[in-house]
């Protein structure tokens, strides 16, 4: 009987991997629509505007993604999830990729069986206080009230930073970051904790954002980036490259304004085999050949992309740093197209 069992188990599990493998891909083509796991809401990576439009950073990449694989980058459907169930609905099928300001890690990537498809924003974790608490540094928040979002990488980085510092703080749990950010402005917590980029992005929401400072501490390591579900590699290598190819427009200096200008005469065979002119990556992928130059032209190159929803003349307001090319100094950098 135990041997039945197993068998059937066995088949079972083969049988979910299979049809994995047989690809998400064809059932997003089938669908016509591809859907993005994205968040509860975090201006200017991915949150709904007054007419329940999504927009953002984390946004247009799942934008790049429906213009590579279906032609138009409005074909999304958007997918919100909190924190603590992010990872379950991509697991069971409730979106195609998750773009969702979400810490690569270990335990992710080998435990809840995710495969993450590159960095696409490179953060660590801060803390936010009010400018009249007279507080410089997070040294000076021993016995503080930490407003915390659970089901993060935020909560094992506050309890470490805290232990290794010899401080103690009473968490203030919250399911979303819209709560987080009420629970700071109406006092219930001294601090808010999260990635650095958020708290920026929290900031921008409050009623007066010149009333609060983000501090200089920065104390952990948080590579944001997509993921998808272990099993179909052919579906993981479009996301992957769709990232790449918006990664490597930008330093090639492919824009979505001039991305038509380029044809046979153009002397670059990266940008040729980039932009389907020569080679037959698309077809390696399942896709036509001009995959990539819809993703730039409908949705833009990296930069283009940082800076409309997040860059220094947003109400965001970051610098490039660490997000910058490679070649400026970043960690900005694809892989060649060769």
């Amino acid at each position: 009987m135990k041997k039945i069992v197993y068998a059937f188990a066995g088949l079972a599990a083969t049988t979910l991997v299979g049809s994995a493998q047989a690809g998400t891909l064809e059932d997003v083509q089938a669908r016509g629509v591809l859907n993005c796991i994205v968040s509860t809401g975090v201006p200017g990576f991915s949150n709904p505007d007054d007419s329940g439009k999504w927009t953002g950073f984390d946004v247009d990449f799942c934008r790049a993604t429906a213009a590579a694989v279906l032609g138009d980058a409005d074909k999304v459907n958007y997918v919100s999830t909190t924190g603590a169930n992010r990872f379950t609905m991509l697991n069971a099928g409730e979106g195609d990729l998750l773009y969702r300001v979400t810490t690569i890690t270990f335990s992710r990537d080998v435990d809840i069986k995710l495969t993450f498809m590159g960095v696409n924003y490179y953060d660590g974790q801060g803390f936010m206080v009010a400018k009249d608490s007279g507080i410089s540094s997070a040294l000076e928040l021993d016995g503080a009230s930490v407003c915390v979002q659970v089901g993060t990488t935020t909560e094992i980085n506050l309890a470490d930073y805290f232990r290794a510092n010899d401080m103690s703080y009473e968490a203030i749990p919250a399911s979303t970051s819209d709560e987080t950010r009420e629970g700071l402005e109406s006092g219930r917590c001294d601090t808010l904790t999260t990635d650095a980029s958020a708290l920026a992005s929290q900031r921008s929401a409050l009623a007066d954002p010149s009333a609060w400072t983000i501090l200089p501490e920065i104390i952990s390591k948080e590579p944001l980036g997509p993921a998808v579900r272990q099993g179909d590699e052919a579906w993981a290598d479009i996301v992957a490259w769709t990232l790449n190819a918006v990664i490597a427009a930008e330093e090639m200096g492919i824009t979505s304004a001039n991305v038509d200008s380029y044809n046979a005469d153009t002397k670059n065979p990266q940008i040729k085999r980039l932009l389907g002119i020569e080679g037959s990556q698309g077809e390696q992928l399942g896709l036509d050949a001009e995959w990539a130059k819809r993703a730039i032209k409908q949705v833009g190159n990296y930069g283009e992309i940082f800076e409309r929803h997040i860059g220094v003349n947003t109400p965001i307001g970051l610098n490039r740093d660490i997000n910058a090319q490679w070649t400026q100094g970043g960690l900005i950098y694809s892989p060649p197209f060769n």
